[in-house]
Formats: structure tokens, C-alpha cells, sequence
């Protein structure tokens, strides 16, 4: 199916086709995986988040709207992982045994991103404190929502919009 992008991949699902749910695994596991450990360096937390969003995948993939509200597939599946994470930090949370988080090296997405964009946007965002660009990630990129970020961080709500203030008032002071 290399001819088959993946939003048709996801509308094949949907129809209860097999091999397509198989090709669209093959095609985003390995990177779903690794962004998911840049958030979260519990290999089982990471096993069982991967397991329960391709479930959902398989069962609402009729759900997906994809082109016709400006969406992809890639990008669906990411926002079902992100929530399913945050579930899995809240479920932790409620058993009081939090989750390591993952602090790595950036991300090849970061660094896309940072080159994707102009100089100075580029620029701006690689000057951020490292919990500002967080936050903006999560918020912005994710499109988590504060309490979503909050879980996922580990950091009280109040503190995420603070963070997103200080990031904000940062790019803007760095762009003008």
C-alpha cells in the first residue's frame, strides 16, 4: 500500500479493513513511540499508551473528519497518544507514583520545527528556557490543553500559564 497516504489508510479502517490498519501501525509506530518517550521514560507507560491508542484508532476511525476540518491522519493519531499519556500521568497521579519524565537532547521535531520556520522565529523558539518551549509545545503543537499540559509536565496549572505568559512575552520581545 505505498501508493495509499494515510488519511485514506484511517478511511479503509474504518470499513474494517485489516491490512490497512496493519500498514498504518507499520507507518507511525516507530515515530509514535519516540515522540512518546521524549514525554514519558516509562517504557511500560509508553507500551500501554501505543496499545490504547491504535485501539481507539481501530474503533473510531469512522470518527476521523481528516481533510475536511484542515486535519491529517498523523496528526489525529498524535492527539489521541497525547490524551491517552495524560490519562495514563493522571491514573499515576491518583495512585501516587508519578511517572519519570524524559529529558533528552531536542527533538528531531524541535529542531524541524525551529528550522522549518524563519530565521528569527527559528531563533526565538532555540532561545526559550527549556520549560517555556515545553509548554509551547504542548499547547501550541500538541494542542493540549492547560490542564493537559499540566498533567503531562507535572506542574501545577497556574504554573502552565505562567510558563505560556513567559513564553509568549518572549517571542514577542525576541521578534519585534
Amino acid at each position: 500500500m505505498p501508493d495509499v497516504n494515510e488519511e485514506q489508510l484511517v478511511r479503509a479502517i474504518a470499513r474494517g479493513d485489516r491490512a490497512a490498519f496493519e500498514e498504518l501501525y507499520r507507518r507511525t509506530s516507530p515515530w509514535l513511540a519516540v515522540r512518546l518517550r521524549r514525554r514519558c521514560a516509562d517504557d511500560q507507560v509508553v507500551a500501554e499508551v501505543m496499545q490504547e491508542t491504535y485501539l481507539a484508532v481501530w474503533r473510531a476511525a469512522g470518527s476521523f473528519a481528516g481533510a475536511a476540518v484542515d486535519g491529517t491522519a498523523v496528526g489525529w493519531l498524535w492527539t489521541i497518544a497525547a490524551r491517552r499519556l495524560v490519562d495514563a500521568f493522571r491514573r499515576r497521579a491518583h495512585q501516587a507514583r508519578p511517572l519519570p519524565v524524559a529529558q533528552t537532547a531536542p527533538a528531531a521535531e524541535d529542531e524541524v520545527l525551529a528550522g522549518a520556520l524563519s530565521d528569527d522565529v527559528g531563533g526565538a523558539l532555540r532561545d526559550l528556557a527549556p520549560e517555556l518551549r515545553q509548554v509551547l509545545q504542548a499547547m501550541v503543537l500538541d494542542g493540549l490543553t492547560v490542564r493537559e499540559t499540566a498533567v503531562l509536565l507535572g506542574v501545577p496549572e497556574g504554573t502552565v500559564k505562567t510558563r505560556a505568559r513567559r513564553a509568549r512575552i518572549a517571542m514577542r520581545e525576541a521578534l519585534s
